[in-house]
């Protein structure tokens, strides 16, 4: 049953495989990207309030492509990287977001997947800065060559497990994201408050209004509430 959003009412997705975001949806980031990308607004001579409403989701690189359409890619690229290596190195105020320690356990024997645009580096510091489990299956943004709201992430993911896109519901928080979990025919529960206003098929404001549990035939049932 595909749940409608916002609800005051539980509502209940059945689906076979989980693909997750990481930042703003398992992980609580915010500090750290607001310090990195306002600075790098304030270099640009960009507003960082601007700046901010497109971060969200994105590789860098993206990001930076919109806010600076005319500058060349080598530039942007470059950049990204310096990023990247500034955000590895700042975990001030990193933690989960509440119900992720617990909904990550409860995913214990069910396909899942990370799908992240950090890179391997930087999912690895964050979740860890966290105290969360790392899946077993990752796609970062070395794994794709195109950053969401593009779905190759989701798609890559969902391959590699072996499960029907259309039998797989993604957990994202920003725009960027959830227009790439619904391009890949996926169903999306959006999590917290920035995602509320981008049309996922159900939101919830954290991790602790999820509940999974495993049927007999493998289905997987989110009670959402």
């Amino acid at each position: 049953m595909t749940a409608t959003a916002p609800s005051a009412v539980p509502a209940v997705l059945t689906t076979r495989a989980l693909l997750l975001d990481m930042d703003g949806t398992l992980v609580n980031s915010d500090a750290v990207v607001e310090r990195v990308w306002r600075r790098w607004a304030a270099e640009h001579g960009l507003d960082g309030d601007e700046a901010m409403k497109v971060v969200h989701g994105r590789q860098g690189h993206a990001t930076m492509a919109l806010l600076l359409p005319d500058r060349p890619v080598e530039q942007n690229l470059a950049d990204n990287t310096r990023l990247l290596a500034q955000e590895t190195a700042d975990m001030d105020g990193v933690v989960p977001v509440p119900g992720a320690p617990e909904f990550l356990a409860a995913l214990r024997g069910v396909p899942h997947a990370l799908v992240t645009s950090a890179d391997v580096a930087l999912s690895t510091a964050r979740m860890a800065a966290a105290g969360l489990p790392l899946p077993d299956l990752r796609v970062t943004a070395e794994s794709v060559g195109a950053s969401k709201p593009d779905p190759e992430g989701f798609l890559k993911a969902a391959a590699e497990l072996g499960v029907d896109s259309a039998d797989c519901v993604v957990l994202e928080d920003s725009g960027a994201g959830i227009e790439a979990g619904r391009a890949a025919g996926m169903r999306v529960i959006g999590i917290g408050p920035r995602a509320a206003a981008h049309g996922p098929d159900a939101c919830v404001s954290d991790l602790t209004r999820v509940r999974v549990e495993r049927g007999a035939d493998g289905a997987v049932h989110l009670y959402l509430g």
